[in-house]
């Protein structure tokens, strides 16, 4: 039976254009999602996302979903599950 601890997804490290990488929480994350997310348009983002109303229920939808976002041409924004404990 795996370990219930390889399914915890409470620290991230967020790769972004010409920015070092960033270790956050996942409330962190939530948060930066969601100003990146106020950024963009409705019709920037993907259908999927499209169909959710608040900027929140993206970010949550995105978080719990996806691993990346087109954020433009030649730009982008990616997160990766890691542990920081053994």
């Amino acid at each position: 039976m795996p370990n219930p601890l390889m399914y915890q997804q409470d620290d991230f490290v967020v790769l972004e254009t010409n920015q070092p990488e960033q270790f956050l929480t996942a409330a962190e994350l939530l948060t930066k999602l969601e100003k990146t997310l106020s950024q963009l348009s409705d019709e920037d983002l993907p259908p999927d996302l499209q169909k959710l109303e608040s900027v929140t229920e993206k970010a949550q939808y995105l978080l719990d979903t996806s691993c990346n976002l087109d954020v433009g041409p030649g730009q982008y924004l990616q997160w990766y599950a890691v542990r920081l404990e053994k």
